[in-house]
Order: structure tokens, then C-alpha cells, then sequence
């Protein structure tokens, strides 16, 4: 099942201090072996340049600040992680008996259930004692992760093939040509990671982000740390009806996992296509 998706865009400016890769980057390993990459604060872009191939009109280029540094996982949420905070993975649609396992993102999770896992994970002793508290990026957040500095469409440059991210290989993005389509989920870190060091930012399962969805957003963003609106409300006016979620999955095409897209999701249905990675805010890190 294909969840609902809308188009956004990339904006062309950014100025990132840049983590490099190699042993001096920032990291940090939890107590249940999750590790985080740093993020440093900076202003980046948010939405696609109107010269950008097949781009939404809703992805409205404007700068965004983010004021704090914060720890990213490198990985999703991985159905080991799953099992060791929350009991269980069982709702994982791609587990041992279906071509995935353990090491493959968890997927198949609501909303509030990937909430609920950032709860329990700050909860636990190691963690409280390190003073880190875990939950959901925002999508400003997100899309300046996934990013680290770049202003194209992906952080690997104007184009993607899957075999660079895993995306659905008959419609590549850009130049390359036709890849495989694995038709599943892979293990994290399978590809190379940005700048940052984050594995995964486009393909694989797209990710559930904290803030509700509006196709209009961006016009009236906050220009420094948005959260994303109050509510999420359908054009018709409905009421709160859908979340915020990055990155395209195995399933999609690789316009849909391009850095500015933007897509939504029902966040009481379950889809074999989404997944979440954590941020982590670390008390007395500025």
C-alpha cells in the first residue's frame, strides 16, 4: 500500500559547519548500542529551487535555522533496537521469515508507537543517568540532517540510482540508469552515508517526523527551529488527519526521496513503508 504523498522543495542557500568523516566526527553510542551522530546548529535550506526536476509547488524554498546542535541516529530504528525497548517487534512486516530481520529498519509502526519507544528508551537507567532524552525530529530537522550542507536534490548530488539508496530501481532519478528493485526493505547502513554520517536519509522506509502536515506550511514557517504547525488539517478543512514523513522508501520511485519531498501519512495506520529514526537531546550540550 502506497501511502499519500505530496511534493516539497529544496532551496539553494546553506551554511553548515560541516562534520567530516573519519574518526574526529562527533558520535555517540547509547546503551542499547544505538549510535548518534552530532548535528551542528546552522542555517540551511528547506524546499526545491523552481529549476528543480519535478518538484511541488508546496516545496516553497526559504532559509530555517537551527539554533542547537543534536544528536541524529545514524541508523532507523532497527527491529533489534524495537524488541530491546518495547518487548517486541512483531508488527515488522520484513522479519526473519520475510526476507529481513533484526538488522533491517523497523517498520510497520504508528505514530504514537515510535513516540512510545522514545519515551521508554529515555526512561531507561543508562539513559537518565547520561541526561538524553530521545524523540522524533522535526521536519526542519529532518531535511537539515539529511542535507549536511548540500543544496541538491540528494545529498549524493543531482541524481540517485538505487544503487545508491534503496528505492525502487525502474525510475531512477536524473542521469543513471535502471538499478535493481530489491521489493523490501535492506539492512541499515547497505549504502553510503552523507556528510554527517547518516545512513539511509533517502530510501529504505521513509521516516515518521514529529509535526503534523499542511500543504501550506511553508509559507508562514518559523525561520528558526520550526516545529510545525498546531494542527494538521486537510485542504478541505477536515481536521487532523495526517503526520509529516521523509526520505521515500524501497517502494518509491527516486523523485520521492529526494531531500525537499514531502510526504504524509495517517498516523493510526500501520505501513510497511515507514520506519523513524531518533533524535536525542543530551542535557547541558549547547
Amino acid at each position: 500500500m502506497k501511502i499519500l504523498v505530496s511534493r516539497a522543495p529544496l532551496l539553494a542557500t546553506a551554511s553548515i559547519l560541516l562534520l567530516q568523516a573519519g574518526p574526529q566526527r562527533d558520535l555517540s553510542t547509547n546503551s542499547i548500542g544505538m549510535k548518534l551522530a552530532l548535528v551542528p546548529a546552522g542555517t540551511s535550506s528547506m524546499g526545491s529551487p523552481d529549476d528543480e526536476q519535478e518538484r511541488d509547488e508546496e516545496e516553497l524554498p526559504h532559509a530555517v535555522r537551527i539554533t542547537k546542535p543534536f544528536y541524529i541516529g545514524i541508523h532507523e530504528v532497527t527491529q533489534a533496537d524495537y524488541e530491546k525497548v518495547m518487548g517486541k517487534a512483531d508488527s515488522a512486516t520484513f522479519n526473519k521469515s520475510n526476507g529481513g530481520g533484526p538488522d533491517h529498519p523497523m517498520e510497520n509502526v504508528l505514530w504514537e508507537e515510535a513516540g512510545e519507544f522514545c519515551k521508554k528508551l529515555s526512561e531507561l537507567p543508562e539513559e537518565k543517568r547520561a541526561g538524553r532524552r530521545y524523540r522524533l525530529p522535526t521536519e526542519a530537522e529532518w531535511e537539515y540532517a539529511c542535507r549536511a550542507g548540500t543544496t541538491t536534490p540528494f545529498h549524493f548530488g543531482n541524481a540517485l540510482s538505487s544503487k545508491q539508496a534503496n528505492s525502487n530501481g525502474n525510475f531512477p532519478y536524473g542521469s543513471p540508469e535502471k538499478g535493481p528493485y530489491l521489493r523490501r526493505t535492506a539492512k541499515v547502513g547497505s549504502y553510503q552515508p552523507n556528510a554527517f554520517g547518516l545512513y539511509d536519509m533517502h530510501g529504505n522506509v521513509a521516516e515518521w517526523c514529529a509535526d503534523w502536515y499542511q500543504k501550506d506550511y511553508y509559507q508562514k514557517s518559523a525561520k528558526e527551529d520550526p516545529s510545525g504547525p498546531i494542527e494538521g488539517v486537510l485542504p478541505s478543512g477536515f481536521g487532523n488527519f495526517y503526520r509529516v514523513v521523509r526520505g521515500g522508501s524501497w517502494l518509491d520511485e527516486a523523485r520521492a526521496c529526494r531531500a525537499a519531498y514531502r510526504q504524509r501519512a495517517m498516523p493510526e495506520n500501520r505501513y510497511r513503508l515507514i520506519g523513524f529514526r531518533v533524535v536525542c537531546e543530551v542535557e547541558g550540550k549547547k
